[in-house]
């Protein structure tokens, strides 16, 4: 009864608790060798642990390898009895005894897959020994949709038995609902680089060799050390792997297309860095920078003929790294950069801007967007502010308006 009690507990714990409540307790066990108290203490306690040792191999998705480590980890809430998972009416994973039911088993699968109801149902075996006798199987279910079953296998069959099952069901299929989610946000975040790759326009590349090409029979010696400015930007730029790079990184990579263009504007460019030395090594998303600073130089530059100057500060402020990009160009109106933001404006214009306020509030969340201040030939402030800790973690700092 006691894996039946853990199983039970299941449900309600989790999700008032938390995983990180698992580990902790543990880990004060571990320390103080202490005894946890009551019953249901222990319950509370061994269910937090089992569970947040499971979490970690579902959340890579449905698959075999990762159904066979959770099945392990999860049959210790069912006592003596047997524990699988399917996806769809595959069976992945099996612990325990009673392998040769598989095929009974699944026959009730396909009715939780056409249902989407849990099924019980009894055993009979010619085996004397064996010691399944009643079995269950519950719905894994992500967005409605029903990918598999949890089945357990056991001795006899009653309310608890059923309630624990369907519970360790709803808490697997919570941590398939956020592999999902995990997958989507990273075909969101690869799809968005790409559209950033895609904004590197050829009129950049063609511009940048031709001032290169320049300096060729003038200044040979400036002609290769732009080359390889160019080289190291561009394999930075269309590398293919990490959604997360450092401040210290995406600066260098900024320095080099900076250089590229003064190759081109020569004395009309003015950049100013001020750069806190403790925030290089923040982990910031790939591509955040750059294409702000290329929205300078576009606006600076090349929509004006005067003097343009560009700055760029990034300091320490705890928790966060705040970093501003500023230049004096021709700047927009606030409801057309409103409409970008929103994606409202069909102008290939703001794909940058709108791009990293997008992948900004999907890592960070809301408060952490954009702040942009801009008007009609005032020039573009644009600020961000970045949690200083691992990259993929929500945070829920002060709200900051974005404009």
């Amino acid at each position: 009864m006691t894996g039946l009690l853990l199983a039970a507990a299941v449900g309600a714990l989790l999700f008032a608790a938390g995983l990180a409540a698992g580990r902790l307790l543990a880990h004060r066990a571990a320390q103080a060798g202490a005894d946890l108290g009551t019953p249901v203490e222990r319950a509370t306690f061994q269910t937090l642990h089992t569970a947040s040792a499971a979490a970690p191999p579902l959340r890579a998705g449905l698959t075999e390898d990762a159904a066979r480590k959770a099945v392990r980890r999860l049959r210790p809430l069912f006592g003596p009895a047997a524990l699988g998972l399917t996806a769809e009416d595959r069976l992945l994973a099996w612990d325990g005894p009673g392998r040769h039911h598989e095929e009974a088993a699944l026959e009730r699968v396909r009715h939780v897959l056409d249902t989407g109801r849990t099924q019980t149902f009894a055993v009979t075996c010619q085996v004397p020994d064996c010691p399944v006798r009643r079995g269950a199987a519950a719905p894994l279910t992500v967005d409605g949709r029903v990918l598999g079953a949890l089945v357990v296998l056991g001795v006899e069959e009653s309310a608890s038995a059923v309630r624990a099952t369907e519970e360790v069901a709803r808490w697997v299929s919570v941590q398939l609902e956020l592999a999902d989610l995990d997958r989507t946000r990273t075909g969101l975040i690869e799809a968005e680089i790409r559209a950033l790759r895609a904004q590197i326009s050829p009129h950049f590349i063609y511009n940048s060799l031709a001032a290169i090409a320049s300096f060729v029979r003038t200044d040979p010696e400036r002609a290769r050390e732009l080359l390889l400015e160019f080289a190291d930007f561009t394999r930075y730029s269309f590398r293919r792997h990490g959604d997360f790079t450092t401040l210290a990184e995406e600066l260098r990579s900024i320095e080099q297309f900076l250089e590229l263009v003064r190759a081109r504007f020569g004395q009309r460019l003015e950049v100013t860095l001020q750069i806190a030395p403790e925030v290089l090594p923040v982990a910031v998303p790939f591509l955040c920078l750059q294409p702000l600073v290329e929205n300078a130089v576009k606006h600076g530059l090349e929509e004006s003929v005067e003097r343009s100057r560009i700055g760029i500060t990034a300091r320490d402020e705890g928790a966060l790294a705040r970093i501003v990009i500023e230049d004096n160009g021709v700047g927009m109106e606030p409801d057309r950069l409103r409409r970008i933001l929103r994606g409202a404006d069909g102008s290939p214009a703001g794909t940058g801007l709108r791009n990293v306020d997008e992948r900004l509030r999907q890592v960070y969340g809301d408060d952490h967007g954009l702040v942009i201040e801009t008007g009609v030939g005032a020039g573009m402030k644009i600020t961000m502010r970045i949690p200083k800790y691992r990259p993929g973690v929500r945070s829920a700092p002060p709200h900051t308006a974005s404009r």
